[in-house]
Parts: structure tokens; sequence; C-alpha cells
């Protein structure tokens, strides 16, 4: 299964998604702070980033571009509260492969989880 990582400034979010990936087997490692996902990036280039829009010091579009440096396989799927068309454009722009709004839906979540790993 995936190595994933888990970028949401709301712990509980972060361990929600959690929890819901590693029952389908995965290996979910989950932050709050965005320079403890990238320093994780940086060592062990996981298959996939989940990453809120709205973070504590960055944006969700700024950390996928620092992925994007660090780890450039990693295949990303966006989360937001707040969806709106300008972000959805500029986070496939920088290769976000899906994107989800919350709250999140177990069943839409696993499945784009499993079709942007397949791809």
């Amino acid at each position: 299964m995936a190595d994933i990582i888990v970028v949401d400034d709301i712990s509980d979010a972060g361990v929600l998604v959690k929890r819901i990936l590693e029952r389908g087997g995965h290996k979910v490692t989950a932050f709050t702070e965005e320079e403890d996902a990238l320093a994780f990036v940086r060592k062990n280039k996981p298959d996939l980033a989940i990453l809120d829009m709205k973070l504590k010091k960055m944006t969700g579009v700024e950390v996928l571009e620092e992925i994007r440096k660090l780890s450039p396989d990693t295949k990303a799927i966006m989360l937001t509260g707040y969806p709106t068309l300008e972000t959805a454009r500029e986070a496939l722009r920088l290769g976000a492969s899906e994107y989800c709004v919350k709250p999140i839906d177990k069943g839409e979540l696993e499945a784009k989880v499993a079709e942007v790993l397949a791809g």
C-alpha cells in the first residue's frame, strides 16, 4: 500500500483522514505543522500528500510547491472547507491530482486516493 502524508492545521481533521486511509492498509503520517511535514518529505518521499488549503503559516498550495521541489513524484490531493474555482485551478496547475471538499466524505476520499495512486 501507499505511504501517505496528511497536512491539516486542525489535528482532528488529519487524524480522521489518517484513520480512514489506514483502514485501507495505507501507511499514513499526519502533520499539523508545515515545517514538520516538509522535513518528513525530505527524508521519506511519500507516494501521496493530502494537503489542506488553509494551514498555519503557509497555504496548502505553497506546501505543494515545496513538496514538488523535494519529491517531484509525490502525488497530491487538496482539501478545503472553502471551495472556489480559483483555489481549484491553482492546486491543479501545481500538480495536485484531485480536490476534496470538507467535511470529508469517507467514500469520496477513499475513491479519490485509489484513483490518484492508480494514475
